[in-house]
């Protein structure tokens, strides 16, 4: 490829297809951040810190996935709307650039999940070098560590709007709910947290072996008050533990998120 815009998040798999990108193409490749306000601010902000670190261009630019009424509609197709405008507005990045190839993080054991971006991709002619490789996150881990990324055992951060169920309306309240929720719960050590919005109710899902130091009563009175504050009025823990989209269990299908 003569030239290539990254679509970048700061995940696993941008940040390495980036590095690798920028290793084979040098000046010829440059990541493209796209922020909106389904993007948690503390993902925002580390992944442009990342790329300063790693001395990869980066340049950010506005996606504007809310003034799409299907996209807040958010019925089982907003990844779909999501991603549409997210590659229109790279592509549009990438063509006043001069850049040859718009690329993704996609992988091949995403050909397998419930993923409605990946029509999105494939309309906008989007290449995802990963998938293309046969590469699947077991190896995408795996390559990063031995390039020392240190996003090589990051838990996945998909976009907060699959915190709320499907058929709820997405807005940037509920947003910013979702946010501060799980912020709180990151300064008290989770990793891999989920707050998924459920009206007045925040249903915390985190790693089941992590169930009983979230309840500790220190642990616990600290999220209660935090969550709280984050605009709930009520905080419960789900037993069954963290599950990579969950929420999806009320379309039969189960994928990141």
């Amino acid at each position: 490829m003569d030239s290539v815009a990254v679509a970048y998040s700061g995940g696993v798999d941008s940040t390495f297809l980036l590095k690798v990108a920028h290793e084979a193409l040098g000046t010829r490749c440059c990541g493209v951040l796209a922020c909106s306000e389904s993007l948690d601010r503390h993902e925002s902000k580390a992944a442009r810190d990342l790329a300063a670190t790693l001395g990869i261009p980066v340049t950010v630019v506005e996606s504007h996935e809310f003034d799409r009424p299907e996209y807040r509609r958010n019925d089982a197709n907003r990844c779909y709307f999501c991603k549409t405008e997210l590659f229109s507005v790279v592509k549009s990045f990438a063509a006043r650039q001069g850049i040859s190839y718009v690329l993704d993080g996609s992988h091949s054991g995403d050909l397998g999940d419930y993923r409605p971006g990946l029509r999105a991709r494939n309309e906008q002619g989007v290449r995802s070098p990963l998938m293309e490789a046969g590469l699947d996150k077991e190896e995408i881990r795996r390559y990063s560590r031995l390039l020392g990324l240190p996003t090589w055992d990051k838990p996945a951060a998909p976009c907060l709007s699959s915190r709320i169920p499907y058929g709820s309306e997405v807005t940037d309240e509920k947003l910013r709910a979702v946010e501060a929720a799980e912020k709180c719960l990151r300064d008290h050590g989770f990793r891999t947290v989920r707050v998924r919005h459920h009206g007045e109710v925040a249903r915390i899902e985190v790693p089941r072996e992590e169930v009983g130091r979230l309840l500790a009563p220190a642990v616990h009175a600290a999220v209660v008050a935090g969550v709280k504050k984050a605009g709930f009025l009520f905080v419960t823990v789900d037993l069954e533990g963290f599950r990579s989209g969950s929420l999806n269990r009320a379309l039969g299908l189960e994928s990141e998120g």
